[in-house]
């Protein structure tokens, strides 16, 4: 089978608090949406992490048709970029040779990652530029709210970059829109595929409500 991995990683630090029950619930919304179209879960594969201080894998990779609910994300700590990296990098380290050994056609891994800070760890761009250069490097899509920085946000991603417009709508609208972006990014991405029988090609939103478009240009 044809399987394309998505993982979201989210920030969890303390700032997020008075939003971080929207994200959840989001979130909810997302895997019943997947969960309940088999044509669309069982190509591909979702995981959650969520990083403050420290980074957890909250849902490995999974089949959501395969699981009742999503872990619910928790605000506390600080920002750490270089932790949430390295626990993505394991993971995908882990996880796609796994699939592979399954029998399955693994495209390359896609991330959604989303901020609502500036990273409190110094040095995080090398664990970040490790996961760039490993074998199965992924896609990178970056979201920035609150008080994240563009140029962060811009650095991260690989693929697209946006940011909450600062006179646009409120972060709770924000995060939803942005889980939003996530779901029907899954679903096209391999409509396709399952229409036609031809490889999946990843395909993500070009204008996100409340956000505007971040240039990935390096000077």
């Amino acid at each position: 089978m044809q399987i394309l991995p998505f993982y979201v990683v989210c920030d969890e630090s303390g700032s997020m608090g008075a939003e971080i029950g929207g994200l959840n619930q989001a979130l909810t919304e997302l895997h019943q949406e997947i969960s309940t179209n088999p044509t669309i879960s069982d190509k591909t594969r979702f995981a959650l992490i969520g990083f403050s201080t420290e980074a957890k894998e909250l849902q490995q990779l999974v089949d959501l048709g395969d699981i009742d609910e999503l872990p619910a994300l928790e605000a506390s700590g600080l920002t750490s970029f270089g932790n949430a990296f390295r626990t993505l990098h394991r993971a995908v380290e882990r996880d796609v040779p796994a699939l592979k050994a399954q029998g399955h056609d693994v495209y390359r891994p896609v991330v959604f990652f989303l901020s609502d800070g500036i990273p409190t760890d110094t040095g995080w761009d090398r664990p970040y530029q490790q996961l760039l250069a490993s074998k199965f490097r992924p896609h990178v899509i970056a979201f920035g709210i609150g008080s994240a920085d563009r140029a962060v946000i811009a650095q991260v991603a690989t693929f697209k970059a946006f940011m909450q417009e600062e006179d646009g709508v409120s972060a709770a609208v924000a995060l939803k829109e942005f889980a939003a972006s996530l779901t029907r990014s899954i679903v096209r991405s391999v409509s396709g595929a399952t229409a036609d029988g031809l490889g999946m090609s990843l395909q993500v939103d070009d204008h996100v409500p409340g956000f505007t478009s971040v240039s990935l240009d390096k000077l």
